[in-house]
C-alpha cells in the first residue's frame, strides 16, 4: 500500500491507559500526531505492584477521554482515519478486552478496518517508526513481563533466540525495590538509588553468565539480594544504593552476555546487510543497561538503537504503528478476532527449559 495511512492506536495491556494517531507515509515513513497516556501508578502503589482488576477498571474509567483527546491533539476528526489498531494481546486479560472492545466498537460504528495487534510487536517496531530502521534486525525484549532475543525479518516475522526460563529482568527489579522499600514502580526507584552506590561492595551471581545459548535467568539474582538485604540487617542509605548499584550491574552484565551469544547466533541472518541490535521494552529506558548493551554492540560490530525512553514503556503509538505496518501490508481482523492474555511473537518456538521454568 503506497497511500500515507492514519491510525488510531488503543493500548491497555497492563496499567497504562494509552491513545495515539499515528500516520505512514507512502514511503513507509512514521510520525507521531498524538500519544496520550494516563499512567495508574497512583492506584497501584498502595499494592507495591499492579492489581488486574484495578488496572481494568481504570482502563473503563479513562480510555474514552483519552481517545477524545488523541484526535484532538492530532487535529483529525473520525473521517481522517483509515483503520483502528488496538492491542488484543499478551497482557492482563481483564484490561486487553477493555481496549479491544472499544476499538471493536469504534470500526463497526464507523465502518473502519480492525487491526489486532500483538503487544510484543508494538515494541519490536517501534525503532522503524523512530529511527527508520530496514529489515533485519536482533532484537533485544526488555520489560516487566518479558526478557527475549529475537531475529526481527519483517512484519510478523521473527525467530525467537532467547526467553527467560524464570522471571523477567523487570520483574526482578520491581522485586529488587520492594524487598528493599524503594516503592512502585521498582525499576526507576533502582536505578535512580544505584547511581549513588558501589556496584564493586557485593559480589552478587550472574546467572547463566559465560554458559551456551541466550537463555536468561533472574530468579537466582533476586534471591541472592534478598538474602544479601536479610543479612546487613535494618539498611542505611548507603547500604541500600549499594545493593541497589550491585544489582543493576549483575543484571546488565547477564543481559549483555546473553546479548553476545545472540549475535554470533544473528549472524547468519544479516548476510551482507548491516548488523544491528535493537533494545525495546520499558527496562530499555534504564541508562546504565543501555551503555552496557551499547558496548557489547559496538564489541560485535553492531550499530546500537534504542527508542526514546516515553516510547519504551507502554504506549498508544506503538501499537497505531505496528496496525499501520500490518494495514500496509493488507493484515486485517474480523471483528470477532479474540484477545489473548498469552501471545508468542515466534509461536514456533521451542519451550524454554530448565529447573525455573514457569508452568
Amino acid at each position: 500500500m503506497t497511500k500515507p495511512l492514519t491510525i488510531l492506536g488503543i493500548e491497555t495491556s497492563c496499567d497504562e491507559t494509552a491513545a495515539a494517531i499515528v500516520r505512514r507515509s507512502g514511503e513507509g515513513k512514521g510520525e507521531i500526531l498524538s500519544n496520550t497516556v494516563f499512567s495508574q501508578i497512583a492506584e497501584h502503589t498502595p499494592y507495591g505492584g499492579v492489581v488486574p482488576e484495578i488496572a481494568a477498571r481504570a482502563h473503563v474509567e479513562h480510555l474514552d477521554g483519552l481517545i477524545a483527546r488523541a484526535l484532538d491533539d492530532a487535529h483529525c476528526g473520525w473521517d481522517d482515519l483509515d483503520a483502528i489498531a488496538a492491542t488484543a494481546g499478551p497482557g492482563l486479560i481483564g484490561g486487553v478486552i477493555v481496549g479491544l472492545m472499544t476499538a471493536k466498537g469504534i470500526a463497526l460504528a464507523r465502518g473502519l478496518p480492525l487491526i489486532a495487534v500483538n503487544h510484543l510487536e508494538g515494541h519490536a517496531l517501534t525503532a522503524r517508526l523512530t529511527d527508520g530502521v530496514d529489515f533485519p534486525y536482533l532484537l533485544l525484549l526488555v520489560s516487566g513481563g518479558h526478557s527475549q532475543l529475537l531475529m526481527v525479518e519483517g512484519v510478523g516475522r521473527y525467530a525467537r533466540l532467547g526467553t527467560t526460563i524464570d522471571d523477567a529482568v523487570g520483574e526482578a527489579f520491581d522485586k529488587v525495590a520492594k524487598l528493599m522499600g524503594l516503592g512502585f514502580p521498582g525499576g526507576p526507584a533502582v536505578e535512580k538509588i544505584a547511581r549513588g552506590g558501589d556496584a564493586a561492595r557485593f559480589p552478587l551471581p550472574r546467572p547463566l553468565f559465560g554458559k551456551p545459548g541466550c537463555d536468561f535467568s533472574f530468579s537466582g539474582l533476586k534471591t541472592a539480594v534478598r538474602q544479601l538485604a536479610e543479612a546487613q540487617g535494618p539498611l542505611d542509605e548507603k547500604t541500600r544504593a549499594d545493593i541497589a548499584a550491585s544489582f543493576q550491574a549483575a543484571a546488565a552484565d547477564v543481559l549483555a552476555d546473553r546479548t553476545i551469544n545472540a549475535m554470533h547466533m544473528a549472524e547468519g541472518f544479516f548476510g551482507a546487510k548491516p548488523k544491528r541490535l535493537v533494545v525495546a521494552g520499558g527496562v530499555a529506558s534504564n541508562l546504565a543497561l543501555r551503555k552496557r548493551l551499547e558496548e557489547a554492540a559496538s564489541s560485535r560490530g553492531y550499530a546500537f538503537i534504542v527508542p526514546p525512553a516515553k516510547l519504551c514503556t507502554d504506549n498508544g503509538a506503538m501499537i497505531a504503528w505496528a496496525g499501520a505496518e500490518r494495514f500496509a501490508l493488507g493484515l486485517v481482523d474480523n471483528l470477532d478476532v479474540s484477545p489473548l492474555a498469552r501471545w508468542p511473537l515466534d509461536p514456533t518456538a521451542s519451550p524454554a527449559r530448565g529447573a525455573g521454568v514457569k508452568a
